[in-house]
């Protein structure tokens, strides 16, 4: 992540009696990123002492870039390229990697696409070789397609079977509306079955260009060498046209700011053994300065067990067993959002505890102790999530990806540090104060839905 260095500055006064992770001596990590011919990003990071590497390619492209008639085509394509290229099969694919005991696999976010795999260093070269003729080679046969399809069908059919997954695709789609983002990355039935062969082949063809690839590898890992087996890989299968080393990655995402009038509420009514919801609002990009002061506020509400939602409705009253707070941040925009899962009877209870919480920290913020409380929570849970390969992996790729330059873990640690009680307040104000939406799945009859859309007015 990036941020203006005036904000990085070290505040005692946020920090005092507290222990924060000491920084690692210079020399024990090497983050090193070469851009070849093409526009192709490779940026790794070596860890010494460790026997594996975790290798990857990213796509800068998500569910967000489909139109409605392509609902899901990102997610299908994901899905596709493990199904065999000119050199291998789906078999092929699979057991090379289970032969030497590795992991592959793969996601799709609004934004971007991830493929990867992790295994011994000494079979690095075989993971690289085998992801990059994934992602260059992909033959999209149309039988594997319609294969494939019910697979999908199957996974979304998964998702409308869990209401406490489903209830965050509810909520975007209340907050955004029909709009990229508040699409579901799986699509629906009607657009996977839509989609033809043809269809995704363009998509993969229009998407897959070098410039919008970004390569990581985390490990016990070689930079010069993987970097030169890469880009043969990438040249053999003629995927890196025209050489020009001054090609620059896709532009910056714009015109999705759409967001629906605040005090929505939508109701999925379902018979479910819990009520299942979403309270939330607008929240930040993730290239606004805020999204440091509001990870501490959204950690200080709802991000562990000594949090206010979970001490006032878990630990006091005992109207729910998981309540917690989270935010995401686009190219664009964001959200905030408090999601529990209820007893249907107490739905209204548990809403008007988050509702008075939201209020009353929109109004006076934090308290000192909170506001030093939540920034330690995320300074060891941002270094202790950073203690394997696939992690580091998945940071460099996003780092790349979202801001184009990679920010050392100690500088993310200063910037959580130097967020104060006063920039925490500004930020709840600014998030908090807004009118909030409402979505919920669960048995919720006409009129208490009624009822819910008063409490959130």
């Amino acid at each position: 992540m990036t941020r203006s260095s005036a904000k990085a500055t070290a505040r005692p006064a946020a920090t005092a009696g507290r222990a924060v992770p000491r920084p690692r001596p210079a020399d024990t990590t090497t983050v090193r990123r070469t851009v070849l011919p093409g526009g192709l990003r490779v940026v790794t990071e070596a860890v010494p002492g460790v026997r594996s590497a975790t290798f990857g390619i990213w796509a800068r492209v998500g569910s967000r870039d489909e139109t409605p008639a392509l609902g899901g085509a990102t997610h299908y394509l994901e899905h596709l390229l493990f199904k065999g290229t000119r050199r291998r099969s789906a078999l092929d694919i699979s057991a090379a990697i289970d032969a030497v005991g590795g992991e592959m696999n793969a996601f799709t976010t609004k934004e971007f696409t991830c493929y990867y795999a992790r295994v011994l260093d000494t079979d690095l070269p075989l993971a690289v070789d085998i992801v990059c003729d994934m992602l260059t080679g992909s033959v999209i046969a149309p039988e594997e397609v319609d294969a494939e399809r019910d697979v999908i069908l199957e996974e979304i059919a998964m998702t409308e079977d869990d209401p406490g997954d489903g209830v965050h695709d509810l909520f975007a789609r209340t907050l955004f509306g029909d709009t990229p983002l508040g699409r579901p990355v799986l699509g629906t039935v009607d657009t996977v079955n839509a989609l033809t062969r043809d269809r995704i082949a363009r998509f993969y063809r229009r998407h897959y260009d070098p410039t919008r690839l970004v390569v990581t590898a985390a490990g016990h890992v070689d930079h010069d060498a993987l970097t030169a087996q890469v880009a043969a890989a990438f040249e053999a299968a003629g995927a890196l046209p025209g050489a020009d080393p001054s090609a620059q990655p896709a532009g910056p995402r714009s015109g999705s700011r759409t967001v629906r009038a605040a005090g929505r509420v939508d109701v999925d009514n379902r018979r479910t053994e819990q009520a299942h919801f979403i309270l939330g609002m607008p929240g930040v990009s993730r290239h606004d300065d805020r999204r440091w002061a509001l990870a501490v506020l959204s950690t200080a509400l709802g991000g562990g067990m000594s949090s206010r939602l979970f001490q006032e409705v878990r630990e006091k009253r005992g109207l729910a067993y998981n309540v917690y707070a989270h935010t995401s941040g686009y190219a664009d925009c964001g959200l905030f959002g408090v999601y529990a899962g209820c007893r249907p009877d107490r739905l209204g209870d548990v809403l008007a505890v988050c509702r008075e919480q939201l209020t009353e920290v929109a109004e006076k913020g934090l308290g000192d102790d909170e506001t030093r409380r939540a920034i330690g929570q995320l300074a060891g849970s941002t270094v202790l999530g950073l203690e394997d390969t696939g992690s580091i992996m998945h940071r460099l790729g996003k780092s790349e990806l979202c801001w184009g330059n990679q920010l050392p873990v100690d500088d993310m640690l200063a910037r959580f540090a130097a967020v104060t009680p006063d920039d925490v307040r500004e930020v709840a104000r600014d998030v908090l104060g807004q009118r909030p939406s409402l979505s919920v799945i669960g048995p919720v009859k006409d009129r208490q839905a009624a009822r819910l859309a008063d409490a959130v007015a």
